[in-house]
């Protein structure tokens, strides 16, 4: 695994996969190594216009590409819908990818703070959604994208602007991923669910939530740091692919770049923090979240067995 690559991606031929904020960033890196490799690629995006750029740049070196662009807005449980309702063939592959990282507090079209709202329970929602289609798939997968900042946040899942911090509430959602992709691996037998982090890479992600902070000056250190010390784009994303494609992913399983730090380098098998193996939180969180989305899996609770 130490020098795996996306030159390594097994052929995907056959196997349709839905990566969400597949317009830019990671997203749009996951789909043009998924395409080049033979997969029909369906792009969930907030913005189709947006989504129809980035095919357009995923076929400028993939030209046989077989992708779809659907509207897809993690902020709006009634976007969700639309777009499960939507998905009539089989899911071999699901990448929950898209993300809002920081900034001041905003909320979602239901009302929940919009990085817990969107990084995970739109997350949530759409994974019990297209549950049926998976269950159709070959072999399939759920590959859910957390961050090493997941060690900054608490369990104070659904909280409200009274003592908000931007970064806690970062922590707290990516936390949330880690927790709903271990659970989703117990309760689903016949699936793979794993979680991954990219590192620090270079996306639109970090200087959006400087933006959104109205600060010209954070914006600007955040657009330089990005390019004196992260990764392109490509390397971030050999995580994701790792835990999509690799044969050798095991559920339940974290993965992240081997490097200094973890923040570059080859995909590994990693360990996130003790919170997030936390078996009576996990299952406090999917409650809470069946509850908030009103997304019921049809999945049985998992057994008292030890932790993996």
């Amino acid at each position: 695994m130490s020098d795996w690559t996306a030159a390594d991606v097994p052929d995907q031929t056959g196997r349709t996969a839905v990566v969400t904020g597949a317009n830019g960033g990671l997203g749009v890196e996951v789909t043009r190594v998924l395409a080049r490799n033979g997969a029909r690629v369906v792009m969930a995006c907030r913005s189709v216009r947006r989504g129809e750029t980035a095919a357009e740049d995923v076929r400028a070196t993939v030209p046989d590409a077989s992708l779809e662009v659907r509207e897809l807005d993690l902020a709006s449980l009634a976007s969700v819908r639309a777009f499960a309702d939507g998905v009539e063939e089989r899911i071999d592959l699901l990448v929950n990818n898209a993300g809002v990282m920081n900034g001041p507090y905003r909320e979602t079209e239901d009302g929940f703070e919009a990085q817990f709202g969107i990084n995970h329970l739109g997350h949530f929602a759409l994974t019990g959604l297209v549950l049926d289609r998976l269950r159709a798939g070959e072999a399939p997968r759920v590959v859910t994208v957390s961050s090493a900042l997941h060690r900054l946040g608490d369990t104070a899942f659904g909280a409200g602007e009274d003592g908000y911090g931007e970064w806690t509430a970062y922590g707290r959602s990516k936390l949330a991923n880690l927790l709903f992709a271990y659970e989703l691996d117990r309760r689903a037998e016949w699936l793979t669910s794993v979680a991954c982090h990219p590192g620090w890479a270079a996306t639109d992600l970090q200087p959006r939530g400087a933006e959104l902070s109205g600060s010209r000056l954070r914006y600007l250190v955040t657009r330089a740091a990005n390019a004196l010390l992260a990764q392109e784009p490509e390397g971030g994303a050999l995580p994701t692919l790792y835990a999509a494609t690799a044969p050798g992913v095991h559920g339940g399983g974290y993965y992240g770049p081997s490097g200094v730090l973890h923040m570059r380098g080859p995909p590994e098998r990693q360990a996130s923090s003790a919170t997030s193996y936390d078996r009576e939180t996990a299952r406090r969180l999917w409650s809470r979240s069946e509850e908030l989305t009103g997304v019921e899996y049809d999945l049985p609770a998992p057994g008292a067995v030890a932790d993996r």
